[in-house]
């Protein structure tokens, strides 16, 4: 019995496989530890499978080197495509790293359950909140289908533009910069002036030792003024994933 196995179809199968599993390496939330490495592979084998048409129309040569030049290539688009995403999201990070910052949480920390480590108390509470409503909005299918139209606009055997890649690696660490200012930034004005307060308090009157209350009133201020700020974090990540799926865009069309 022969059987007739379809060896263009299949590398191109596994090019865009590999591709997309460098990509859920990196990209959030699918980069989380909490899903299995097997289940990953399964997951990049199940989105390559349906743009079957456009890779195998895209093979580069079927010899050696140009299959390992090629698989080299993909993984590294599949990392640059993951890390544009995963620098936006980085932004409600780096804004609760800021409120543990200037609110006095940095001395504590807490166990992060999707990277296995320790990491400060509201960075990981708002990046907690973030996978919740990317989930809650079906904002990880916007991710997905961004990806997925990479293979579309990047093909198997197009190049990589470093330009491109460097450009929008630098405006994207500019914005999440101002984006973490952005989230952050009402809290800890409001933080520094409780500061000034308690500094004035404390030239007033220091027999009151007004700086012994300042943990106290900046932990109530920051738990009270961030869970009125929660309410605005559903506008705050669409607009994240907008961006990031705007800049994947822009890299694979670029």
């Amino acid at each position: 019995m022969n059987y007739h196995v379809p060896i263009a179809e299949l590398l191109a199968i596994m090019l865009g496989a590999c591709r997309t599993g460098a990509w859920m390496a990196i990209c959030p939330p699918f980069s989380s530890r909490l899903i299995p490495v097997q289940v990953k592979a399964l997951f990049s084998v199940a989105i390559a499978l349906p743009m079957a048409p456009y890779l195998q129309s895209s093979l580069p040569p079927l010899e050696t080197p140009a299959l390992i030049a090629s698989i080299v290539l993909q993984l590294f688009v599949g990392f640059g495509l993951g890390f544009l995403t995963a620098l936006l999201f980085a932004a409600l990070q780096a804004a609760g790293d800021l409120l543990d910052l200037f609110g006095g949480f940095t001395l504590a920390t807490a166990y992060d359950p999707l990277g296995f480590s320790q990491s400060s108390i509201f960075g990981r509470f708002y990046n907690l909140i973030a996978v919740t409503l990317l989930f809650a909005s079906d904002g990880h299918q916007l991710i997905l289908r961004g990806f997925m139209q990479s293979f579309r606009t990047l093909p198997l055997n197009s190049s990589f533009s470093m330009e491109t890649f460097s450009r929008l690696l630098v405006s994207g660490l500019g914005e999440m910069f101002l984006a973490a200012l952005q989230i952050a930034g009402p809290l800890i004005c409001v933080l520094f002036l409780a500061d000034v307060a308690l500094g004035l308090l404390n030239r007033v009157a220091p027999a009151l030792n007004a700086f012994q209350l300042g943990f106290p009133v900046k932990i109530f201020l920051l738990v009270t003024l961030s869970g009125l700020a929660i309410a605005m974090l559903p506008g705050v990540l669409h607009t994240l994933v907008e961006r990031a799926v705007a800049a994947v865009v822009r890299l694979s069309g670029g």
